[in-house]
């Protein structure tokens, strides 16, 4: 079977009651669409835990992003050499935009590892995925954090770039591909229908899975074999 889930956001626990509950196995694969780190309890865990599985595929989120921008740049030494040209007032921006919207847990728990855990910490953001398109029992499914923005019909989307997945919603109002779905996070779906709160939203060929687990919502599962929908509670 292949799963999909979405903005994690460090809820290490509820994500591995999510895995027993669906009875993840080595011949199941699970796409995780972005936004695992920051803002919950244990960011470094879950990823660490990711990295171990060879069936689990990361896609890029707008967290990820920030994260890899501040902490590439502070992982570098500080030398006399260095020390007044290495950071720059935007690097410093990006440190304190990125600690607010939640990064401290995660860079609290990343200078705690080794300096070879963090290096592989690193290299696994880098290697996270812009999107995938995959086909399932007939269906066909695009996955990606965010949306597509702006969206052009006729568009390829191999010529998508970085920003115009990571941040942007899409219009769920609208139909983008009468023959694909699109399934995205970024968005907890209790922001795009208040009846829907903790819940998937199916509508319009897109596919919402954002339940917002890290502001005590579910989190949720969705399977694209089946439509079948599992929702772990919020620890509290």
């Amino acid at each position: 079977m292949i799963y999909v889930m979405s903005d994690l956001h460090g809820c290490y626990q509820e994500y591995l009651k999510a895995l027993e509950v669906i009875g993840f196995n080595d011949n199941d694969q699970l796409y995780v669409l972005g936004d695992i780190v920051d803002r919950g309890k244990e960011p470094i865990k879950l990823l660490q835990d990711m990295m171990m599985r060879s069936n689990v595929f990361p896609i890029i989120g707008n967290h990820e992003y920030m994260a890899l921008t501040v902490l590439r740049k502070f992982c570098v030494e500080i030398t006399q050499e260095n020390v007044e040209t290495h950071l720059d007032e935007e690097d410093m921006e990006n440190f304190y935009h990125w600690c607010s919207d939640g990064g401290k847990v995660t860079l609290e728990q990343f200078r705690k590892l080794s300096s070879e855990e963090q290096l592989d910490i690193l290299d696994y953001l880098e290697e996270f995925s812009l999107l995938e398109e995959i086909s399932v029992n007939g269906r066909n499914f695009i996955l990606v954090h965010a949306g597509l923005y702006p969206f052009l019909p006729d568009k390829p989307l191999e010529e998508y770039q970085l920003e115009e997945v990571i941040f942007k919603s899409p219009n769920y109002d609208l139909v983008y591909f009468a023959d694909k779905y699109l399934v995205s996070g970024h968005k907890p779906t209790i922001s795009i229908d208040k009846k829907k709160r903790g819940q998937i939203i199916e509508k319009n060929h897109h596919i919402a899975i954002d339940c917002g687990c890290v502001f005590g919502m579910n989190l949720g599962v969705y399977c694209l074999d089946t439509g079948e929908k599992w929702y772990i509670e919020k620890e509290k």
